[in-house]
């Protein structure tokens, strides 16, 4: 009885045990630097800057100043007011780009807006296309090596993607800005390594105009952003990380991180079911071992999920083989490979995470994890955000 006890826990941890140490290699293989695309010098492609807004009059005259700074020769910007009831097209008149109001209520979403900038981009397509959301800056030179990678390569290039430490915001904020800065830098490296492909994360994201124009975009998707980076790779045409390029944008509040969360990895979460079963099995059938890490990445949940379930899972085994009197090498094996997971966070944390999250604050951790208990809970009950929500700033 013991055995088919300690086989029934084996089988239990083995896919969250894979996950969590597939998570482990993705890290340390995103301690190093280097192996994403460089922009390899200037091409001169024409671009334009695609800026989808929605309600977003507070913000965007500051994110267009600091674009208009930033563009370099041959490029613009358009504006995608969409469904907006502020004055979002009036601040983007005043900065004298081009402006484009879309008004349906009926499909709502950020994938439906940069659809419409195809639309209007089409009769005189620029050669790249690069995607700025309205709360973002980019650095001159960080916006043309986007530009220049996605041109020299013909593929999909993603800038790193990164929140601004706030030192002195409430600690869960300064928690999530870090576990942000571990997905969007180190994972991604890592996964670039393994994969040879990154997630497009929404912004900072340039795409040559064939695939731009091919794609499809014209959904509600709350993840379209990782939803076309797989539907790009499927077709050959896989997203790279454009390492000396960084978008930032403003940490919100610990209200507003709590909004933010919600819709992103209540997306992620919904994507992953869909996507990551026929991903994996896709991958084993042509044997495709970069194509399975992919797949696999997406089984990963987000960081205080994957460590809320790893420590139900051990509780919750523990008891069952003190219990049943199994043998308990299952338990260690997934204790050893929980502590290589918080060894590995604790190693990001001192390379490069240190101005997003000061020492003193890595004690509320737990406390971290509770916080986000109830996101969970409330995502398992009532499912996703299907709207496009402003984050409260």
């Amino acid at each position: 009885m013991s055995e088919k006890v300690t086989f029934f826990i084996a089988a239990i941890l083995l896919f969250p045990g894979f996950v969590t140490l597939f998570f482990v290699v993705e890290v340390l293989a995103g301690l190093r630097r280097g192996g994403g695309a460089s922009s390899g010098g200037s091409v001169g492609e024409r671009a334009t800057v695609v800026v989808p807004a929605h309600d977003e009059a507070t913000v965007l005259g500051k994110t267009l100043d600091a674009l208009l700074k930033a563009l370099p020769e041959n490029a613009d910007i358009l504006v995608i007011a969409d469904n907006c009831a502020d004055d979002t097209a009036q601040v983007a008149r005043v900065h004298g780009v081009r402006v484009a109001e879309r008004h349906d209520l009926e499909r709502r979403g950020k994938g439906f807006a940069l659809d419409h900038a195809r639309s209007v981009l089409a009769k005189d397509p620029p050669g790249v296309i690069v995607v700025v959301d309205a709360d973002c800056t980019i650095e001159p030179a960080d916006l043309r090596h986007l530009v220049e990678a996605a041109a020299r390569t013909g593929r999909p290039s993603q800038a790193i993607n990164l929140l601004r430490p706030a030192p002195s915001g409430p600690p869960m904020v300064q928690i999530s800005t870090f576990a942000f800065m571990l997905k969007n830098v180190i994972r991604q490296r890592g996964l670039q390594r393994l994969a040879g492909r990154v997630h497009l994360t929404g912004t900072g994201m340039a795409l040559p105009w064939p695939h731009y124009a091919s794609a499809d975009l014209a959904t509600s998707s709350i993840v379209e952003d990782i939803r076309l980076g797989f539907e790009l790779a499927e077709r050959g045409a896989a997203p790279r990380l454009v390492e000396d390029a960084v978008i930032w944008s403003n940490p919100s509040t610990e209200g507003g991180t709590l909004v933010q969360r919600k819709r992103w990895e209540g997306g992620f979460i919904e994507m992953a079911r869909r996507t990551a079963p026929r991903a994996l099995a896709a991958a084993l059938r042509r044997g495709d071992a970069r194509g399975f890490a992919a797949a696999l990445d997406l089984c990963v949940p987000p960081l205080a999920l994957l460590g809320l379930i790893n420590v139900a899972l051990l509780l919750a085994t523990t008891v069952l083989t003190a219990l049943a009197g199994s043998s308990w090498w299952p338990i260690i094996v997934f204790a050893v490979l929980l502590g290589a997971m918080g060894a590995v966070v604790l190693v990001a944390w001192a390379r490069e995470g240190r101005a997003f999250l000061p020492a003193r604050v890595l004690l509320r951790l737990p406390i971290y994890l509770l916080w986000k208990l109830p996101l969970y809970l409330g995502l398992g009950r009532r499912g996703t955000p299907a709207e496009w929500l402003r984050t409260g700033r």
